[in-house]
C-alpha cells in the first residue's frame, strides 16, 4: 500500500484516520489546548502552530506524504464523536523501502485522555496495520529517558531498547538525550 490518504482504523473506543485538509481547525484546537502538555516531549512548534492557516499548509504537505507513501499522519477521535475533537496523533514518518522497510513512530495524546490506555489501543491497531498492510519490517520509536510513561507504553507494545543517543533532538530549548527503541514485524515479509 503506497497511498495512505484513505486510511481508516477502528478500535472499541477510537476512530483513527489519515489527517486531511478539512482537519485544520481540529488540529489548531488540539495543539492550542495541549501546547504546555506536549512541550516537554516534542520539538518546539512555531507560535502559529495553533492557527488553521498553519495547519492548512501542513496538511497539504501531509496529503503529499500520504500520496507518495512517504509518511502516514493519523488523527485519533473518540468513537462516539468520529468527526469531533482530535484526541491524539500518530505519525509513521520517514518510511523507507528497499531492504530496510522501516519508519519512525511518533505519537501524542490530549492531556485529558492520559491514563485511559487509549494510546495503547490506538498504537496496537496502527502497528498491526503498518506490518500487515504497509508491509514494514521495523518501526523505531525514541523517547526522552525521563518520559517513563512513553517508555512503559513502548515496552508493553513489544518495542525493545536498542541504544542511547546523546543530544539526539532539540526539545524545549535544549539538545536532549533519547532512548532508542524498535519493534520488528513478528510475521516478516519480503521487501517490495
Amino acid at each position: 500500500m503506497d497511498d495512505f490518504a484513505s486510511t481508516r482504523l477502528v478500535t472499541d473506543r477510537l476512530r483513527i484516520a489519515s489527517a486531511r485538509l478539512e482537519d485544520a481547525a481540529a488540529l489548531a484546537t488540539y495543539y492550542g489546548k495541549n501546547r504546555a502538555h506536549l512541550a516537554p516531549w516534542e520539538p518546539t512548534r512555531a507560535p502559529e502552530a495553533v492557527t488553521e492557516e498553519y495547519w492548512r499548509r501542513r496538511l497539504a504537505q501531509y496529503d503529499e506524504d500520504h500520496r507518495r507513501g512517504a509518511a502516514l499522519h493519523l488523527l485519533m477521535r473518540r468513537s462516539e464523536t468520529p468527526t469531533g475533537p482530535v484526541v491524539g496523533t500518530i505519525d509513521l514518518s520517514q518510511i523507507a523501502r528497499g531492504p530496510f522497510q522501516a519508519c519512525y513512530l511518533g505519537f501524542g495524546l490530549d492531556e485529558e485522555m492520559v491514563g485511559q490506555s487509549l494510546m495503547f489501543e490506538a498504537l496496537r491497531v496502527t502497528l498491526n496495520f503498518a506490518f500487515s498492510q504497509v508491509a514494514l519490517h521495523r518501526i523505531m520509536a525514541n523517547h526522552l529517558p525521563e518520559n517513563l510513561r512513553s517508555g512503559r507504553l513502548l515496552r508493553r507494545l513489544g518495542f525493545a531498547a536498542e541504544g542511547y543517543a546523546r543530544d539526539y533532538l532539540f526539545i524545549n530549548g535544549e539538545w536532549r538525550d533519547h532512548v532508542l527503541t524498535a519493534f520488528t514485524n513478528p510475521n516478516p515479509t519480503l521487501p517490495h
